[in-house]
């Protein structure tokens, strides 16, 4: 977006490029940390005495119908069968083969695509649930997934139905096969729920797809959409054996998403990435609307289950909003979903006008992002989180102090070996008065060990309790809260993992 005031006409914004470039340092400050993305594995349901009930969600559970479940997890293993989403190859020959012999069902909608680091799931939440409030049928497509796959395709702001998710996956099934008889490879895990995502939108159809990129941007498999909006959320290191071990090179990867005359909402980023996302878009002919310049945070408080928003957009303010999550990065979250809303329908372009504040108040309110700062139980309340990387832990850290007060905080953390650990830890040490360190149910979780190792050079050995099972570190940690009484405001943060944080969900009744 250009440097207008959004009551101004503020044209194509093509005439601002060479300022974007050499502007691009306005945009260093403090990194926005956001949360990052959930997934789960289905682990055992064993009750603990930790179970308080299960709070309401918008998750979905296994088919109660016996033979849907067959048939769901018939299609499951099909899936699991093919190359899981952790092993990429660079190249979008297979999915683009799918989509040619399904009649690219991808350009049958327009769509707004998202990627960056942490905090894509819940900027796709909010951009739907926006849409969705001002009369669009939306369709979101996001990974992984929380508690069952058939979440990964949302359709009007609902996972879609098993009997839907089976049926199409049946009809693509004769394409898919088609693709791997001409390729080396297999179409993979990812690439054909990406296909099917595709497929259920134009089916459906949706007036508007809202795709969150599985990982990086260039030769992720979403990536045969042409969007007009693309959405770069705060990039850090993580998953840097593929991306690049540095935010510049990550920020390449990622800047593949931009196409030709799109308009770019940038969050705040390291100057480095900014440069790269910057000068992507001049090359690209696109238009940047920058947080923090054209749009941003003007002010939040703290509110009873939440926090209340001014928000600059690019039509002008929006007071009082009120959303339902806790910590600064999800108010960086909702201002970034707003701009891209707003870009979506012209406005800082074609129109100097707001959104309707009374509606965009209502999209807000409803936003829901299981596994982010997600209380669980209360007396001792224990918090799910799934924070997975240092800038994720470090926004984690500073939202559950700034929202619960706790008197005592015990961690439970259960990473993955291949993350930084050490920062993860180090992010959360201020914070945590103990911290019980086991490991989840997959075959990607750090040995218990090495990770008590590690945990007592960072915490002490007094402060560092280990469990091998999850289920007994959750037990330990509701125990350790309890020693300060049932009034002395103690509670219990599950993190380190998104994996760990989908068991922990199942093992503590949410949604069994």
């Amino acid at each position: 977006m250009s440097e207008h005031s959004p009551h101004d006409d503020p044209g194509n914004g093509h005439d601002d490029e060479p300022d974007l470039v050499e502007k691009f340092d306005e945009i260093i400050g403090a990194e926005t940390d956001r949360d990052p993305d959930m997934a789960v594995i289905e682990a055992g349901s064993r009750t603990l005495r930790t179970q308080a009930g299960p709070p309401p969600s918008d998750l979905p559970t296994r088919p109660e119908d016996p033979e849907l479940d067959r048939e769901l997890r018939e299609v499951e293993n099909e899936l699991v069968g093919r190359w899981p989403e952790t092993r990429l190859d660079p190249s979008l020959k297979r999915i683009g083969a799918l989509m040619d012999v399904l009649g690219d069902p991808q350009r049958s909608y327009p769509s707004i695509h998202i990627t960056g680091t942490n905090g894509k799931t819940t900027t796709a939440r909010m951009i739907e649930a926006l849409l969705g409030a001002f009369d669009l049928r939306t369709g979101r497509y996001s990974s992984p997934h929380v508690q069952a796959v058939t979440e990964r395709i949302s359709l009007d702001g609902a996972p879609i139905p098993p009997e839907k998710f089976i049926e199409t996956y049946r009809d693509i099934k004769p394409y898919v096969e088609m693709v791997d008889a001409s390729s080396e490879h297999r179409l993979s895990f990812f690439e054909v729920l990406t296909g099917m995502a595709y497929a259920a939108f134009a089916d459906a159809p949706v007036d508007v797809a809202v795709v969150e990129v599985g990982m990086g941007g260039t030769w992720d498999a979403t990536n045969v959409i042409d969007a007009g909006v693309a959405v770069v959320t705060p990039i850090s290191l993580d998953h840097t054996d593929r991306l690049g071990d540095t935010p510049e090179k990550i920020a390449v990867e990622k800047s593949g998403i931009v196409k030709e005359g799109a308009t770019v909402v940038l969050a705040q980023q390291p100057v480095e990435a900014a440069s790269v996302i910057l000068r992507k878009a001049v090359e690209m002919d696109a238009t940047v609307a920058r947080e923090g310049l054209e749009f941003g945070v003007v002010s939040r408080e703290v509110a009873v289950g939440g926090q209340l928003l001014t928000l600059r957009g690019l039509g002008g303010e929006y007071p009082e909003v009120f959303l339902p999550l806790h910590g600064a990065h999800m108010a960086h979250n909702a201002a970034v979903a707003l701009a891209a809303v707003e870009a979506f329908f012209g406005i800082g372009a074609e129109h100097a006008r707001a959104l309707d504040i009374d509606t965009v108040r209502t999209a807000f309110a409803s936003v829901t992002s299981p596994g982010r700062l997600e209380v669980v139980r209360r007396s001792p309340t224990v918090v799910l989180d799934a924070a997975h990387n240092p800038a994720g832990a470090r926004a984690t850290a500073e939202a559950i102090t700034e929202a619960f007060g706790f008197s005592r905080l015990v961690g439970v953390v259960a990473p993955s070996a291949e993350k930084d650990v050490r920062g993860l830890l180090e992010a959360f040490e201020p914070i945590f008065a103990e911290v019980v360190v086991t490991r989840n149910a997959t075959p990607r979780a750090m040995d218990v060990d090495e990770l008590a190792a590690l945990a007592v050079e960072v915490f002490g050995e007094e402060r560092v309790q280990v469990e091998p099972r999850l289920d007994d570190a959750l037990e330990e940690a509701v125990t350790l809260a309890e020693e300060e009484g049932e009034f002395a405001g103690a509670g219990v943060l599950v993190t380190g993992s998104v994996f760990t944080v989908g068991e922990a969900r199942l093992l503590l009744g949410k949604d069994r």
